[in-house]
């Protein structure tokens, strides 16, 4: 009898030992928890490689065949404000380039034509964010300051004025994509897939939109305090 009540008092202590351990310690790991879910404020460099095309509007199922893409660079800086730990809002402002290839015997200028165009964009995302992935989308706008056309030999630079050849020096377009984020112990890597729908005929005597795919790695550390953050 003894014996089996000293047995249940034991239990019991060890029972009520181990209760008042999980209500010490479950407010550490909220706690630890919430930190991890706080939101978080980047500022990043950006070194990023961009393949541009243009879609031709009605002519551009005819042109399709002869189509190339260019490969250019884009660089600046990236700015994301965590809101909360589901959303932030991303701007961005860069140098880049646009443009797009055509091979020789297109029925647009015959000879093989390259159309480059030198341009800074400035888009504004909506990201949210699903554990370490993110999906983001917003509108953007750019301006042409300068470009170069090359047919066959020749090469001449764009006139940005309402003429037939002609080229328009503002541009607006939607970005959307996604990305996933990798956690190190001291920074975070995060690699985004964009790409970059050009709403605005960019020529005067024909059409001409803006098409990109936008490829780009962020590594940076977090902002020690966030001004933009709400728990």
């Amino acid at each position: 009898m003894k014996k089996s009540f000293k047995l249940s008092l034991i239990l019991g202590m060890i029972l009520l030992g181990n209760n008042a351990f999980c209500q010490t310690s479950q407010p550490d790991s909220v706690v630890i928890k919430d930190v991890q879910r706080s939101p978080k404020t980047y500022l990043d460099l950006l070194l990023n490689i961009v393949s541009t095309n243009l879609n031709y509007g009605n002519s551009n199922s005819a042109l399709e065949d002869y189509k190339k893409s260019v490969l250019g660079a884009q660089i600046g800086v990236s700015f994301q404000a965590g809101i909360t730990p589901g959303f932030s809002l991303v701007s961005e402002f860069y140098f880049t380039t646009k443009g797009g290839k055509l091979k020789a015997n297109n029925p647009l200028t015959t000879n093989s034509s390259k159309l480059l165009l030198y341009v800074f964009e400035f888009p504004v995302l909506a990201r949210f964010h699903f554990s370490d992935f993110h999906i983001n989308a917003g509108p953007s706008i750019a301006y042409n300051f300068y470009g170069t056309r090359k047919i066959g030999d020749s090469s001449a630079d764009l006139s940005f004025n309402r003429s037939e050849e002609g080229f328009k020096r503002f541009d607006a377009g939607i970005q959307m994509g996604g990305g996933y984020t990798f956690h190190t112990k001291r920074k975070r890597i995060t690699v985004d897939l964009r790409y970059n729908y050009g709403l605005t005929n960019i020529s005067y005597g024909q059409e001409m939109y803006n098409r990109s795919l936008i490829i780009s790695m962020h590594i940076s550390n977090p902002w020690k305090t966030n001004p933009f953050g709400k728990n």
